[in-house]
């Protein structure tokens, strides 16, 4: 993923989140994540040592709560925000596009991921068919057609429980990335699971 911020634009957002309210660490790192739907969570090593150069610099101060520090904006800090404000506009601009290309390639990876799923189940039923072909017909017709069933069944739950977890492990690892998987997405996902179901209807 590209950075979100450029040089030196963490540390003014920074600046912009305790302007809403005083925070301790812990709360900015959230408010970061959750301002940005989850596709940007800095870590202690980024975010602490801009928070001592504002410190440094004037910008803000920092008050011991009981186990925390409590960072709070000083005048200065918010003269400093007005004077950037251009900057500030066009860094909440750029984290939008990000979101939105991030969700963009979670929903192709769906996407990817159910028609790929269509295409094993069909394959199963193709191999299922030739195997039940190619064995010897030692029964009547009625027992083969349910055993050939019965195959298909079971290459098709295989097939399901393979992309079962995969899709499992592709969606934690995309969340664990910052991709977004939000209501759109699954709607989607289970339109295309409802897509595959109409395969196994009876014509």
């Amino acid at each position: 993923m590209t950075p979100v911020f450029a040089h030196g634009n963490l540390r003014l957002y920074l600046l912009k989140l305790l302007e809403e309210h005083p925070r301790n660490g812990y709360e900015i790192i959230q408010a970061l994540s959750e301002r940005f739907g989850g596709t940007y969570s800095p870590s202690a090593g980024t975010v602490y040592p801009r928070l001592a150069k504002l410190a440094d610099d004037g910008l803000i101060v920092k008050n011991s709560d009981g186990h925390k520090n409590v960072y709070e904006i000083t005048d200065a800090g918010r003269d400093e925000l007005e004077r950037r404000s251009d900057e500030l506009d066009a860094i909440e601009d750029e984290v939008s596009d990000s979101v939105r290309r991030l969700a963009d390639e979670v929903r192709t990876g769906v996407t990817d991921a159910m028609r790929s799923l269509r295409a094993e189940l069909a394959a199963a039923a193709r191999e299922a068919k030739t195997r039940a072909q190619d064995e010897p017909v030692a029964t009547p017709r009625e027992p083969d057609a349910r055993t050939e069933s019965r195959v298909a069944v079971y290459e098709i739950e295989n097939a399901v429980s393979e992309f079962r977890r995969e899709l499992r492990s592709d969606l934690r690892k995309a969340v664990a990335a910052g991709k977004v998987v939000d209501d759109e997405l699954v709607t989607m996902a289970r339109a295309e699971l409802a897509r595959v179901r109409e395969l196994l209807r009876p014509r």
